[in-house]
């Protein structure tokens, strides 16, 4: 698919980060755009960033949806295809997510199943739902966002990462998985694993949002909230740009890579894990090859942002 113009894509998540920047991007270039968030006021800022620089006769709708929630997916998809005028749907961007959930042993099911399930379901949800009107169309593409964390299940050594590295796994071998199955039983329509790196994009502040009524949840109080909500923005402000990471989909969608790394730290660890599997959970792999490049890229990459 080299053009979006005059297409139609569906992408999750909508309301922030990499979905907004895949909304704003893809009008720009033509394309129409339906989109999903848990957040209404959020979504209403991503279309209103969008239709400054969308191309004439792109239209952006936004509708509240869980995506863990199948029964709103397919609410979704029916006011996606109702309001576009459409029994079709060229391209669908599985982009939300959550963090949390992060010690299976020590933490609260209840926060560890709510990641897994935004995390892997919402894939999961909206693939099926999203499938036949995808196969309606000339030539569709599918496009699941996974992570580092897809294959490699860690934060470093002293961080525990399960709920949501169990969850990019799945989305990393459904993604697989689907390129054959595809090809065997749908072979106009694609599909593409996004694996990124740090972006900087409020994934921490509203996993904190997501969580704050979470009464498993012991709620931060004081100087520890105020930490807390520092390193969440911190992370939102550093790292590869949202944009950057939307402009590296797009094209890898452009070239039908099944495989698209976002970000020199996606690359570096895919690169450092395939070379010693065996020692991938080792403090040392961590210390003394991970944790001094990666700091090294994202200060770079940080460095250029700003400037």
């Amino acid at each position: 698919m080299q053009d979006f113009s005059d297409r139609l894509a569906v992408i999750t998540g909508g309301g922030t980060g990499m979905g907004r920047a895949l909304a704003r991007q893809l009008a720009e270039q033509g394309c129409s755009v339906a989109m999903c968030d848990i957040s209404e006021e959020d979504m209403a800022e991503s279309i209103a960033i969008a239709e400054k620089t969308a191309t004439q006769g792109v239209k952006l709708t936004g509708f509240r949806a869980d995506v863990a929630d199948e029964a709103r997916i397919e609410a979704f998809r029916d006011d996606a295809l109702a309001r576009h005028e459409s029994d079709h749907v060229h391209l669908l961007f599985n982009n939300a997510g959550i963090g949390g959930g992060g010690s299976f042993v020590a933490g609260p099911r209840g926060q560890w199943e709510r990641t897994f399930n935004v995390c892997w379901q919402g894939v999961y949800n909206n693939t099926r739902a999203f499938l036949p009107a995808l196969m309606a169309a000339d030539e569709a593409h599918i496009v699941n966002t996974s992570s580092v964390n897809g294959f490699w299940a860690s934060l470093g050594p002293d961080t525990p990462h399960t709920a949501y590295s169990a969850a990019k796994f799945a989305v990393k071998g459904f993604t697989e998985a689907l390129v054959s199955d595809l090809a065997l039983n749908a072979p106009h329509v694609k599909a593409s694993v996004v694996m990124p790196g740090h972006i900087g994009t409020p994934i921490a502040l509203n996993s904190m949002r997501e969580f704050a009524g979470d009464p498993e949840n012991a709620p931060l109080g004081g100087e520890e909230a105020q930490e807390a909500i520092a390193r969440a923005q911190q992370f939102a402000e550093s790292g590869l740009s949202a944009e950057d990471a939307a402009a590296i989909i797009l094209d890898g969608v452009k070239q039908e890579r099944w495989r698209i790394l976002v970000g020199e730290d996606a690359h570096f660890i895919d690169a450092a894990v395939r070379q010693s599997p065996e020692r991938a959970y080792d403090r040392d792999f961590w210390e003394k090859e991970v944790q001094p490049q990666f700091a090294t890229l994202s200060e770079t990459v940080t460095a250029s942002r700003k400037g």
